[in-house]
C-alpha cells in the first residue's frame, strides 16, 4: 500500500483527489491550515497534518515517510496582492518541493494550468511545448508560470516531478465557481462578453483526477501533460448547460470584448489606486476566460499515459442535475 501526501486537500480538486487515493487503497495525509480544513480531510479518509505552505516542519511532517506527494493548494484567484500570489503560489511551491526533498519523497506531482501560459492571447490547440510565461501582467498567470518552472527544475535533484495541467475544473464539489456564476446571473450582472462563440476546453473534477493518478503511477519523470474532458465545446454552450444544472438560466445580454477589456483595465486600476476593498466588478482574467479560444492538445497525455476522460461532459452535467 503507499502513502501520499496532499496539499490543498480540503480544496475542489484535493477533496476529490483523497477520495480517489482512498478508493486506490492508498494511506493519505493531507495538510490543512485550519480545524475546518483538518475535520474535512479527516472525513475524505486522510490523515490531517496541520500547518500551511510556509510552516516548513509541518511540510516535512506530512512528507514523511509518504512515495508521493501531490500538490495542489494554490491561490486560485482572478484578484489579489501582487506579494500574496507570490508568497502562496511561488514560494509556497519551492517550500512544499524541498520539504519533500528533505522528507525523501519520490515523485512530486503538481496541480498546473494552461493559465501558466497566457498573456492574454487566444491558446489555440497548443500542446505542453508552449512556453511558460512568468511575464503575464495576470499574477495568477505568472504565479503559476513560475511555481511550474520550479517544479521542473527540480526534477532529477533528489526527486522526480511531474505537471498535470488541467482546464477550467468544474464538477462535483464545487463550492466556488459555479456558485459565483449563479449569483452573478441572479443579480443581473451576468454578460456573454463577444457573444460567447469561441471554442474552450474543460476539465471535469475527475478526469483532473485521473491525470494527477496518472502522474503519479505512469508518467516518466519530468513529464507534462494537458489533460481535459475530450472535445473542446462552446464556451457559451457549455455554461448555458452548466446553469442549467442548477435550474438557471443566463440573460441573452452580450458586451464586445473590446468594451469589456477596456472597462476591466479601469476597474483594475482603480481598485489598485484607490485601495478599495474587495475584488472589482471586472478583470482582466475574467474577460480572458469568458471570451478566448482555449483548446489544447491533449496527444502527449493520451499516447504516454493512456489518459482517456473517466467522465464525459455529459455525464458530469448529468451528475450535476442529479
Amino acid at each position: 500500500m503507499s502513502t501520499a501526501f496532499v496539499t490543498g486537500g480540503s480544496g475542489f480538486i484535493g477533496g476529490a483527489l483523497i477520495e480517489r487515493l482512498r478508493a486506490e487503497g492508498w494511506t493519505v495525509r493531507a495538510l490543512a491550515r485550519s480545524e475546518t480544513a483538518a475535520v474535512r480531510v479527516a472525513e475524505l479518509g486522510a490523515e490531517p497534518v496541520r500547518g500551511d505552505l510556509e510552516d516548513r516542519r509541518a511540510l516535512e511532517e506530512g512528507a514523511a515517510g509518504c512515495e508521493v506527494a501531490f500538490h495542489c493548494a494554490a491561490k486560485v484567484d482572478d484578484w489579489g496582492e501582487p506579494e500574496e500570489f507570490e508568497r502562496l503560489n511561488v514560494f509556497g511551491t519551492q517550500n512544499t518541493l524541498d520539504a519533500c526533498i528533505a522528507a525523501g519523497v519520490k515523485r512530486f506531482v503538481h496541480a498546473g494550468t494552461e493559465a501558466a501560459l497566457s498573456t492574454g492571447q487566444p491558446l489555440v490547440n497548443v500542446t505542453e511545448d508552449a512556453p511558460l510565461r512568468p511575464d503575464s501582467p495576470i499574477f495568477y498567470a505568472a504565479s503559476k508560470a513560475r511555481a511550474e518552472q520550479r517544479v521542473r527544475a527540480a526534477n532529477g535533484d533528489g526527486i522526480e516531478t511531474v505537471v498535470i495541467r488541467p482546464r477550467f475544473v468544474w464538477g462535483r464539489g464545487d463550492t466556488t465557481l459555479l456558485p459565483e456564476l449563479i449569483q452573478l446571473v441572479e443579480s443581473g450582472r451576468f454578460r456573454w462578453i463577444g457573444g460567447g462563440a469561441q471554442l474552450t476546453d474543460t476539465t471535469n473534477v475527475e478526469n483532473t483526477v485521473e491525470g494527477l493518478w496518472l502522474g503519479a503511477t505512469k508518467a516518466p519523470p519530468g513529464g507534462v501533460y494537458f489533460v481535459t474532458d475530450g472535445e473542446p465545446v462552446v464556451f457559451r454552450e457549455f455554461v448555458t448547460s452548466w446553469l442549467g444544472t442548477q435550474g438557471v438560466s443566463a440573460s441573452d445580454k452580450t458586451v464586445p470584448t473590446a468594451v469589456a477589456d477596456a472597462a476591466a483595465a479601469v476597474s483594475e486600476r482603480a481598485w489598485r489606486l484607490l485601495k478599495r476593498p474587495g475584488s472589482p466588478p471586472l478583470t482582466r482574467l475574467a474577460v480572458w476566460v469568458s471570451s478566448k479560444e482555449c483548446t489544447l492538445d491533449t496527444t502527449r497525455a493520451k499516447r504516454e499515459l493512456g489518459y482517456k476522460p473517466v467522465v464525459s461532459r455529459e455525464q458530469g452535467l448529468a451528475a450535476l442535475s442529479g
